[in-house]
């Protein structure tokens, strides 16, 4: 971990992830679990349509190209966009464990500016799990999959059964996704954090 809290601090006791014998194969693309999710969904005009891929193990690589649409200042990213790609990729990372989770705790150090025009090479991986906590990590960087880290988070998502979405998500949207006639969609929309 890169000196975060405690909170992201996986206790003792705390076992290393497991793969799921179901999980996408690796450089398995993803693709959206949502069409209106902004962190992947191909409905969202401004969304980041970032693009995950199953890694070896228990971890993910995805890229997202800055746009205009997401500056803060002037020719750079804004500093939220970058935290959701952050938070999209670690999301990801619970098809590999192929269970429901939510984001309970993000940290995020902004180590350089992300010009637009940037492809941003994430890439994430699950370090822990306890119980209902899994503590996870990731990395963006620019020029490529090796080059500098221009952003990097420490995570913890916290595993939920699908009902913590119908309770609390807007029911107009609720009941569209649940009334999709495609299943696979209809599941996918659930299945990784929003």
């Amino acid at each position: 971990m890169s000196g975060h809290s405690a909170a992201l601090q996986p206790p003792a006791g705390a076992l290393p992830p497991v793969r799921h014998p179901d999980a996408p194969a690796p450089g398995e693309l993803l693709g959206a679990h949502y069409g209106q999710c902004f962190g992947c969904g191909d409905e969202q005009p401004h969304g980041l349509h970032l693009q995950a891929r199953a890694g070896e193990g228990v971890s993910i690589t995805a890229e997202f190209t800055v746009r205009p649409a997401h500056q803060g200042a002037p020719g750079l990213a804004h500093g939220g966009v970058l935290a959701t790609a952050l938070d999209e990729t670690l999301g990801s990372l619970t098809w590999l464990l192929r269970t429901i989770a939510v984001t309970g705790r993000l940290e995020t150090d902004f180590v350089r500016p992300v010009p637009v025009g940037t492809v941003l090479h994430l890439q994430a991986q699950v370090t822990a799990v306890a119980g209902r906590k899994i503590y996870c990590t990731a990395t963006g960087r620019i020029g490529g999959p090796d080059g500098p880290v221009a952003v990097r988070a420490d995570a913890l998502f916290i595993e939920v059964k699908v009902d913590h979405f119908i309770d609390h998500g807007r029911q107009e949207e609720i009941r569209a996704a649940m009334e999709d006639p495609d299943q696979v969609r209809r599941t996918r929309a659930f299945e990784v954090n929003p």
